[in-house]
């Protein structure tokens, strides 16, 4: 097994925690996303899981959406998982909890936030971040640094945090950070 979160009990009460915390019902699609917006658990290990939490009785079907089943945690489940949250690190549940708020409030609102980086020539690599809404750009950002880890470092740090960056940006741009200036 490859997840970093270790065996396929923390896979579960990884997952467990995320839809208790969440409070509704997914998806199986987003509920993979959801798992998949940090590296901690493997896709194959995330679609194993699951079947499994399925056939325990600790995620149940509760409905449908524009044909798509939903599902959510159970009264087991729940047991579950806040009796064993504490065999997953706190710092990977509790980052792993932001980035999939995040990923519902930019899917609810349509935007994808994305950021490469590209070696230009000798000591020179590019950072590209840019958001998009329904295909409109809302923002676009190219850097040159000096460095490949700088460059990685940035990239790591936008898709980590894009609204952070996206509110920082802002905040800049209208004078309301002038202090940084000073």
């Amino acid at each position: 097994m490859g997840s970093a979160v270790g065996s396929m009990k923390n896979v579960k009460i990884f997952v467990l925690y995320l839809m208790q915390n969440l409070g509704r019902a997914l998806d199986f699609v987003t509920l993979n996303d959801i798992v998949m917006q940090t590296d901690y658990v493997m896709y194959l290990d995330f679609a194993e899981a699951f079947g499994q939490m399925l056939d325990a009785g600790l995620v149940a079907e509760a409905g449908e959406l524009d044909g798509d089943k939903l599902y959510a945690i159970t009264e087991k489940g729940i047991c579950v998982a806040e009796n064993l949250s504490s065999d997953v690190l706190s710092s990977i549940l509790d980052k792993s909890l932001a980035a999939a708020l995040r990923y519902l409030d930019f899917k609810k609102r349509g935007i994808v936030a994305k950021c490469t980086t590209e070696r230009l020539g000798e000591g020179e690599y590019q950072v590209h971040a840019q958001m998009t809404c329904h295909g409109k750009v809302l923002f676009d950002n190219v850097l040159v640094v000096d460095s490949a880890d700088r460059a990685r470092r940035m990239a790591e740090n936008f898709r980590d945090r894009p609204e952070v960056i996206w509110r920082g940006v802002h905040a800049l741009l209208a004078g309301n950070m002038n202090f940084l200036f000073d």
